[in-house]
C-alpha cells in the first residue's frame, strides 16, 4: 500500500468513526425523551424515511417495530392526503408493484421505487383487491382461489384460505376493516350459473350469472363464511370505497331497473344497503365512480369530451348532504398528445371504469387534486388557478393504476 492508499485509508476510518459517533449521540439524545414521544415523533416520517430508519441499528429497529408506532401512524394521518402511490403494472409480461412517495419531504430524485412482492412466484398474475391501513390485498387474476394480504413496507404477509369455488363465475371482491369491531374483512361476491344452462342466459352480448353466493372472510379466523345471495348486481370491479365501516360499489342496470344504485356492504353486521345518490343525472347511467376525498363518499360523474364533475356527500347516507364540489374541464396530457397513434394493449385493464379518459385518485395536502389519465399519467389539477400539471417521475412504468396507499408498519395480530 502506497503512501496515498494509506491516506485514503486513515480517511475512510476516521469518517466511519464519526458517522458511529453521530449515530451514538442521536441514540443516547434519542433515549433520554420519553417512549411515546419519540414514537409519535416517528409516526410523523414518511413511510420510505421510516424504512430507511430502522436499518440504522438495532434500536432504531426495535422502535420502528413497535405496534405503539403503527397504530399512531393510523391514528393522526389522513389517507388520502399526500399518500404514496401504488402503482400496478401486469404490461408486458408480469405483474410488477412500484411506489411513489408524494410527501413533501421526500425529495429523492429516483421517486419510484420497485415493490418487492414475496409471494409472486405462488401467484404470478394478481389484480389489487383493496388497500386499507397500509395493507393491500391481492387475488389471482386468473383462477381468482388465491388470496393474499400483505403489508408491502414490511414484507408480511399471508395467505387467506381457499373458498367455494363455480366452474362458471364472476367475481366481486371487497376488503376493509370497521373501527368499531376492529376486523378486518375480504369480502367475495361471487355470481355463478349452471353450466348445463348457461346457453339460455346470453343476452346482448353480455352473459348473465342468475345466482349468487356472498362470501366472507375475518382475518384471525380460519374459514370463510356464506351470507348467501345478494340481490344486487354489482359492476365487476373491487370495492372502490371504504367509509364509515361500509364497502361501496355499483350496480348494474336490471331489466325493470334501469338506474344505477350505490350499495354498501357494512363490515360490522354484514348487510347490503342502498345508499342515496345526489340529484345529477349523469349517476344514472354508467359515467361515474366512487372514490374517498378526505374520508368522505365521492362520486366523480364523467362529462363529455373527459370533463369531471366531483360530488361529495358531507354527511353521510344523508342525500341531501351531497354537494358538487369540484368541475373539472377537458384536458390531455402532453404524453399522451405523443402517443395517440399507438395502440393500447388488449390485456392490461379489464375494469370497465379504464375506458374512460380521466380517473379521480384523492386530494392532495395543498389543495390540488390528483388524477390519472388513461392508465398512463399522473397530473394533479388547482382548482383555484384552473391549472394542470403532468407529474413525471423516472422510472415510472409505461401502463399502470394507481391506488392510493396510506403507507405503514401496521399488521395483523393472529392467532398462531
Amino acid at each position: 500500500m502506497d503512501l496515498d492508499d494509506e491516506r485514503v485509508a486513515k480517511r475512510r476510518k476516521t469518517m466511519l468513526e464519526d458517522d458511529r459517533g453521530v449515530g451514538q449521540q442521536t441514540t443516547t439524545e434519542m433515549e433520554t425523551l420519553p417512549h411515546e414521544i419519540i414514537v409519535d415523533i416517528l409516526s410523523r416520517l414518511p413511510i420510505t424515511s421510516l424504512v430507511q430508519f430502522k436499518f440504522v441499528c438495532k434500536g432504531w429497529r426495535a422502535l420502528a417495530q413497535d405496534p405503539l408506532l403503527a397504530d399512531m401512524q393510523l391514528s393522526w394521518k389522513a389517507p388520502t392526503t399526500n399518500p404514496c402511490l401504488i402503482l400496478h403494472c401486469d404490461f408486458p409480461i408480469r405483474n410488477q408493484l412500484y411506489f411513489v412517495d408524494l410527501s413533501v419531504h421526500n425529495h429523492d430524485k429516483d421517486k419510484v421505487k420497485r415493490l418487492y412482492v414475496p409471494f409472486q412466484t405462488s401467484m404470478p398474475e394478481f389484480d389489487v383487491v383493496g388497500t386499507c391501513n397500509g395493507l393491500l390485498c391481492l387475488s389471482d387474476s386468473l383462477y381468482n382461489d388465491a388470496l393474499y394480504v400483505y403489508n408491502p413496507f414490511t414484507m408480511d404477509f399471508m395467505e387467506l384460505p381457499k373458498s367455494r369455488q363455480y366452474s362458471d363465475q364472476e367475481v366481486v371482491f371487497g376488503f376493509g376493516f370497521h373501527p368499531k369491531t376492529k376486523q378486518y374483512k375480504v369480502v367475495k361476491i361471487v355470481y355463478y350459473r349452471n353450466t348445463s344452462s348457461s346457453s339460455s342466459y346470453s343476452r346482448a352480448r353480455r352473459v348473465v350469472y342468475p345466482q349468487s353466493d356472498v362470501q366472507v372472510f375475518t382475518l384471525g379466523t380460519s374459514a370463510w363464511r356464506s351470507l348467501g345471495k345478494v340481490d344486487y348486481q354489482l359492476i365487476r370491479r373491487p370495492s372502490e370505497a371504504l367509509v364509515n365501516g361500509r364497502l361501496h360499489w355499483v350496480s348494474r342496470p336490471r331489466r325493470y331497473y334501469p338506474a344505477r344504485r350505490l350499495m354498501s356492504f357494512d363490515l360490522e353486521d354484514e348487510q347490503f344497503r342502498e345508499v342515496p345518490k345526489p340529484d345529477c343525472g349523469g349517476l344514472n347511467r354508467c359515467n361515474f365512480h366512487l372514490c374517498v376525498l378526505r374520508g368522505f363518499l365521492a362520486a366523480a360523474v364523467y362529462g363529455n369530451y373527459g370533463k369531471l364533475e366531483i360530488w361529495v356527500m358531507k354527511d353521510y347516507n344523508v342525500k341531501e348532504s351531497w354537494i358538487k364540489e369540484f368541475s373539472i374541464g377537458a384536458y390531455m396530457p402532453k404524453c399522451l398528445k405523443q402517443n395517440l397513434v399507438r395502440d393500447r394493449p388488449l390485456k392490461i385493464w379489464k375494469n370497465p371504469s379504464n375506458g374512460k379518459v380521466v380517473r379521480l385518485l384523492c386530494l392532495l395536502d395543498n389543495g390540488e387534486i390528483l388524477l390519472e389519465y388513461k392508465n398512463r399519467v399522473l397530473v394533479s389539477y388547482d382548482p383555484k388557478e384552473g391549472k394542470f400539471t403532468d407529474l413525471v417521475f423516472q422510472g415510472i412504468p409505461h401502463w399502470f393504476q394507481t391506488v392510493v396507499h396510506a403507507g405503514s408498519f401496521n399488521w395483523i395480530n393472529t392467532p398462531s
